[in-house]
């Protein structure tokens, strides 16, 4: 094809989504099902296996073929395109199963005229609501794709997970993929592109049996886990390129009066240079090999995961369609760097993009809300970037 029939293709393409989205509305009660559904199973990383026999039990139903497991219990199941099958490409969707939620925890669902509210419907039943609702869609609105489409609910991802069962997959997978697509619940208008630099880690504060407590300098570990704070926040970083230390979570103590013994602190080094992560994460171990020896306490640092930065270019067909699209159903556009599943299409020289489909608010809480009212024009936004990557129009000019 021409760059000009191009061209006109890919207009005509973006001049039929506002109206597809009116569509969309007529699969609203099939998609809430899926995401109550899904949501309400929980899957804490590491944990993820009963709502991946659901997700595998839905993409029978719909008729994906070759549904299956793999040894991290990912589960895939295959639409197929409607092109020669010898010539088909394939384009692979993925969305993690996990959350950070415990099983313990009440995962009941609520919806409102606009909102689902519960646990994890954000992060990430939206996003597994989308791969069990997608096959049906397509059939429905007659939207037809010459490509394979590999859908993957992939597990341990979150956390110490550290993307492990996508990982998994790409290395086992023979297919050749043209492209990924991962799929966020939230937010809409996010487009990222590029992974950054990571560098996840725990720093853990423990105090000996034979602790001399009466001494000058003595202290607890929350006392000392404060003082890892101090000293990890001095530790300089530029702007540019951009760079910051989150701290993520402490965890110490057990009561008012007792003196902490224990104390977790979990945190991210986050880079668009690799060298700045590693420098920060130089920084912080000789900052625990100090204190240990001035406290006399042990104090532990335990590297989780880490990322290497990389990404597709602004300016990649890809990107720029996506772009287009976005434009074209009035979604504000969001670039955000990424440390998620990105990542792994990266390393594997897969072009990728992560894309959100509603907004979210009260995020990692138990009262998660999605804005329901917003998800046609987030599967709109889907159908549009898989059709222009499926018609060519993606591809390196």
């Amino acid at each position: 094809m021409s760059s000009r029939k191009k061209r006109e293709s890919f207009t005509t393409l973006r001049r039929q989504l506002p109206r597809l989205r009116g569509k969309l509305e007529d699969i609203r009660e099939m998609f809430l099902a899926n995401l109550v559904m899904l949501s309400e199973i929980p899957a804490p990383t590491f944990e993820e296996e009963q709502r991946a026999h659901f997700l595998r039990q839905r993409f029978a139903e719909v008729g994906l073929v070759n549904t299956s497991f793999d040894d991290m219990n990912n589960v895939v199941g295959i639409h197929p395109g409607q092109g020669n099958e010898e010539e088909r490409s394939n384009i692979l969707i993925v969305a993690h199963l996990d959350t950070h939620f415990a099983p313990t925890l009440d995962h009941s669902v609520t919806l409102t005229p606009r909102h689902v509210v519960g646990p994890g419907v954000c992060d990430n039943g939206v996003g597994l609501a989308v791969l069990a609702t997608l096959p049906t869609l397509l059939e429905q609105l007659e939207w037809p794709l010459q490509s394979n489409l590999l859908l993957l609910g992939a597990t341990r991802s979150l956390g110490r997970g550290n993307l492990d069962g996508l990982r998994f997959f790409l290395k086992h997978n023979r297919l050749p993929c043209r492209a990924g697509l991962c799929i966020e619940g939230v937010q809409l208008g996010r487009l990222s592109i590029m992974s950054v630099g990571m560098l996840r880690g725990e720093i853990i504060v423990t105090v000996p049996e034979a602790y001399d407590w009466t001494s000058f300098e003595a202290r607890g570990a929350v006392a000392l886990v404060t003082d890892v704070v101090r000293r990890m926040m001095a530790i300089p970083l530029p702007r540019k390129p951009k760079s910051t230390i989150v701290l993520g979570s402490i965890e110490a103590g057990t009561s008012f009066n007792r003196m902490a013994t224990h104390a977790t602190l979990r945190f991210e080094v986050k880079s668009e240079s690799c060298d700045i992560v590693r420098s920060a994460a130089a920084d912080i171990e000789d900052i625990c090999i100090e204190l240990s020896s001035e406290s006399h306490a042990e104090v532990e640092l335990n590297v989780i995961a880490r990322r290497e930065p990389g990404g597709i270019a602004f300016s990649h067909p890809l990107v720029r369609r996506t772009r287009s699209i976005m434009k074209a159903l009035d979604i504000p556009l969001t670039t955000s760097p990424s440390t998620s599943e990105l990542s792994m299409f990266i390393e594997s020289g897969i072009p990728a993009i992560t894309l959100g489909m509603t907004v979210g608010e009260k995020l990692n809480s138990i009262r998660e809300q999605a804005d329901i009212t917003l998800i046609p024009t987030g599967l709109a936004q889907l159908l549009g970037v898989l059709a222009a990557i499926d018609r060519g129009f993606c591809d390196d000019d």
